[in-house]
């Protein structure tokens, strides 16, 4: 990854307000860099829930599991107990058993970016053999 690299988010673009908790945050009061692998999960469960209806519960009751692959996070400004922050998640790319999630987490009130990233998930069923996507969500990634 370039180091200047701007993560793109293509329409639909889904936003979800977080308030940062004490719980989020280091000895310093600024959210630990881990703390961001969770907002993105948070990001992507809503963007599911939101844009195709269905919840991970949903997905996990039809066989469906989408463990994580592959991460990337780019830490750009600091975040910090009780700021009001924006997780924004799109689909990047869709292929018949894999799916990428871009996200920006974004200081609400300034605008400014404080960090970017994106997941990488395989699906699998409970066997942890690779299976197709389901249609509601493959449709999101047509136009990708």
């Amino acid at each position: 990854m370039a180091q200047g690299l701007l993560i793109e988010l293509r329409e639909p673009v889904h936003s979800l307000p977080y308030r940062v908790l004490y719980g989020d945050t280091d000895k310093a009061g600024v959210v630990y860099y881990g703390t961001y692998m969770r907002l993105f999960e948070a990001g992507r469960t809503e963007y599911l829930r939101d844009l195709c209806g269905m919840s991970y519960a949903g997905l996990e009751e039809q066989g469906l599991i989408l463990p994580v692959t592959e991460a990337y996070c780019r830490y750009k400004s600091s975040a910090r107990y009780d700021e009001l922050l924006e997780i924004q998640t799109a689909i990047e790319k869709i292929t018949k058993v894999s799916i990428r999630f871009n996200y920006r987490i974004m200081h609400q009130d300034r605008g400014s970016l404080v960090a970017q990233g994106f997941t990488v998930h395989a699906a699998v069923n409970p066997d942890g053999r690779l299976t197709r996507l389901p249609e509601s969500i493959r449709k999101l990634g047509a136009n990708k």
